[in-house]
């Protein structure tokens, strides 16, 4: 089995909703903010290839919106879904499974694109691959409450089903991927369903929305876009002791300096251990 980052591109959230209730004067040591309060996330996957199956998880944010969206992510950086992927060595229609960890844009926007110009059809990003939610989150995001509205857009979602190609995990029952187990969490949204990756001796976990960050690693610093923040803080203490106890790797989608990180139990609770990067352990 090999591992590949797959870089989609940088954009800028408001600091202040990232941290919920935790005061600018200490997030920002670890997410400096810009004159107008933003800070810089990644967009950050991970490819898996495994004999005949080519597993990406996430997909980042895509282009399907219109100028007036995208002005409030100031998208920027270097890199591309799909250059990303021709870095590798891979090709979109290589894709075999497109495994959505939620239904958030800036997860899966890059899954479904326009036809061309015509803002009328829309067809999947990944045309030979399955895309994988489950059946709690897909009604979830499909009968959006008004706090998450903005953030499961239907032509990102929609199409997967009308395209045949949707298909659901079971979370009570096992894994269709013989490559990880899936840890499912609430907090956040309703759902969410973080890969527990098995390579080599290792235990690397694809932490989206749970750790956006290694700002996020104390307790009580949970994003204000949380649905259940009470609910992430206890997920979140439960998780991090694992990762300590079990030496983890925590691969981090949205720190935009960070791929990966271990922690560690202190007496103060879990800290961050090192952080480093994805091939230092390949």
């Amino acid at each position: 089995m090999n591992l590949h980052v797959i870089n989609t591109g940088n954009f800028k959230l408001d600091g202040g909703a990232m941290f919920g209730v935790v005061p600018k004067s200490l997030w920002e040591r670890t997410n400096p903010a810009d004159e107008k309060n933003m800070c810089t996330w990644s967009m950050r996957c991970l490819l898996i290839e495994d004999g005949d199956r080519l597993i990406l998880i996430d997909n980042g944010i895509g282009n399907k919106q219109d100028a007036k969206f995208f002005s409030h992510y100031y998208l920027h950086g270097d890199y591309s879904l799909d250059q990303s992927l021709r870095q590798a060595g891979f090709d979109r229609s290589d894709v075999t499974d497109m495994f959505l960890t939620h239904l958030h844009f800036d997860h899966c926007g890059g899954g479904v694109d326009y036809v061309g110009d015509d803002r009328d059809r829309l067809e999947l990003h990944f045309p030979n691959a399955k895309y994988w939610s489950n059946k709690d989150h897909w009604k979830w995001a499909t009968e959006p409450n008004a706090r998450e509205k903005a953030s499961f857009l239907k032509e990102n979602i929609l199409p997967i089903q009308e395209s045949g190609h949707l298909e659901f995990i079971d979370l009570e029952g096992n894994s269709p991927f013989s490559q990880f187990d899936i840890h499912a969490v609430d907090g956040h949204t309703d759902k969410q369903m973080l890969p527990k990756i098995k390579y080599k001796d290792r235990t690397i976990v694809f932490m989206a929305d749970l750790l956006p960050s290694v700002g996020h690693i104390p307790l009580p610093y949970v994003m204000g876009y949380d649905t259940r923040p009470l609910i992430t803080l206890q997920e979140k203490k439960e998780f991090l002791e694992e990762a300590a106890d079990n030496q983890y790797v925590l691969f981090l989608e949205h720190d935009s300096v960070n791929e990966c990180c271990t922690v560690k139990r202190t007496e103060r609770g879990v800290k961050l251990d090192r952080t480093f990067s994805l091939n230092e352990i390949l």
